[in-house]
């Protein structure tokens, strides 16, 4: 199979597009290990890889040098990025509904012992 020659900023295009999908394995591997300080390591190589990314791309798509074949890997990375954010948002709702559950607010009412619930003085109820 012959390839078409490289436009002049393919070489860099492929580096940052490799620098991406390589640190959003990194970053799924350390997610599915649940080892928070390879996320946080990880999530801010990806946020750097992606900042360098968007540069050159957007700097080589102005000349029109973009190949489809790494508009596709640009566009299926960025699905990775949205599917583990996703994940991540969910993660963390099902954590704050858990949190919710074993330390309750201290503003929602509370059932006291005779069933009834607590009410401060300024719950807009007159006592007589």
């Amino acid at each position: 199979m012959t390839r078409e020659p490289l436009a002049a900023g393919e070489p860099v295009l492929e580096d940052t597009l490799a620098a991406v999908e390589s640190q959003l394995g990194a970053l799924g591997s350390a997610l599915r290990a649940r080892d928070a300080d390879a996320i946080d390591r990880h999530a801010a190589e990806l946020h750097r890889a992606m900042a360098s990314a968007v540069e050159h791309f957007s700097r080589a798509a102005r000349s029109g040098a973009v190949p489809p074949a790494l508009r596709h890997r640009l566009a299926r990375a960025s699905g990775q990025v949205a599917a583990q954010r996703e994940s991540l948002a969910r993660a963390t709702a099902a954590l704050d509904r858990a949190i919710d559950v074993l330390l309750p607010r201290e503003n929602l009412a509370v059932y006291a012992a005779s069933g009834s619930a607590e009410r401060s003085n300024t719950s807009g109820v007159l006592r007589a």
